[in-house]
């Protein structure tokens, strides 16, 4: 089954997934094979918010596949938008010029919405307080790929999970791998993760605990999965209260298992406080891996999405 749109995170089925995974591989492997795959596609790169890894990595996965870009990384300021256009007929026009977008929007369920009127695959990159499917994709593959096997692995969630569009997308996936997986969130008691995720996980039967106590929770976990406290999404109030809790450092870097992996979306700010030698050498720092093997699985997305 082709993908016609990539929404979020429930559309990605198990079959998809290892597809996905294994093209990825093979494009890892054999990039000569690929680099004209999407000779004469266009995908056009649609930011109303910032971005760094997804945008380039989308810009550089489609150049890679031999196809073109156009876009701005500024949707919100230096577009029609800024005249009144709505979201849809600014994706009616843009899907005229371009065959596939990737698109990140400030609101919760924009990409659904673009989706409705648009004749080209629309990606979700990022909707607000929503879903960012893409991501939670390159992390499943990232944890395959560090501990070979999707099973007997204990997550650890931490930060601002009630903000975090990366943890919400990554607990759909995960909740398609029940064999002795186990999320333990980790958060201030005003950022928890949201009721939804909470109730979808227990429907697919992924056990889940919640606790405040990072370094109890760093010496049982095989995966840590920090993320900031997204300062924009919040009261400053409740940014006062969050900051500099959870945080990793050299003091409780040691409690940290010796085949554990941190995985973050990136940026990371004052969550991660270790210094550019033990980011660079220790094993256990997953997150510029992470990174790296976004442009894979978004070649391979792209792929799947335009490939006659």
């Amino acid at each position: 089954m082709r993908l016609k749109h990539l929404i979020e995170s429930q559309q990605l089925s198990v079959d998809i997934l290892f597809e996905l995974f294994s093209l990825a591989e093979d494009i890892r492997t054999n990039p000569e094979k690929y680099s004209e795959s999407l000779k004469g596609k266009i995908l056009a790169t649609l930011f109303y918010e910032p971005s760094t890894r997804t945008r380039l990595s989308f810009e550089s996965a489609i150049l890679k596949l031999g196809g073109q870009v156009i876009g701005t990384e500024n949707a919100k300021e230096f577009s029609s938008v800024v005249k009144g256009e709505s979201l849809e007929d600014s994706i009616r026009v843009i899907a005229k010029y371009a065959d596939v977008i990737a698109m990140r929007h400030n609101e919760e369920g924009s990409a659904k919405r673009a989706s409705e009127v648009s004749p080209s695959p629309i990606i979700n990159a990022g909707d607000g307080k929503g879903q960012h499917p893409t991501q939670a994709l390159l992390d499943v593959y990232t944890i395959k790929r560090e501990f070979n096997r999707l099973n007997n692995l204990k997550i650890a969630m931490v930060g601002d999970l009630a903000s975090g569009r990366t943890v919400r997308s990554l607990c759909y996936l995960l909740a398609k791998f029940t064999d002795r997986i186990e999320i333990i969130f980790v958060s201030p008691p005003h950022l928890k993760m949201k009721d939804d995720i909470k109730e979808y996980l227990r429907r697919h039967n992924l056990s889940f605990t919640e606790s405040t106590n990072l370094n109890q929770v760093l010496q049982q976990a095989d995966i840590i999965y920090m993320t900031r406290i997204q300062k924009e999404r919040m009261s400053l109030e409740d940014y006062e209260k969050a900051k500099g809790k959870f945080i990793i450092n050299r003091e409780n870097f040691s409690l940290i298992k010796p085949e554990a992996r941190i995985l973050h979306p990136l940026p990371h700010v004052e969550e991660i406080d270790l210094s550019i030698e033990t980011e660079n050498t220790d094993p256990r720092i997953a997150y510029f891996r992470q990174a790296e093997n976004g442009l894979f699985v978004r070649m391979a997305l792209l792929l799947h999405l335009l490939k006659d």
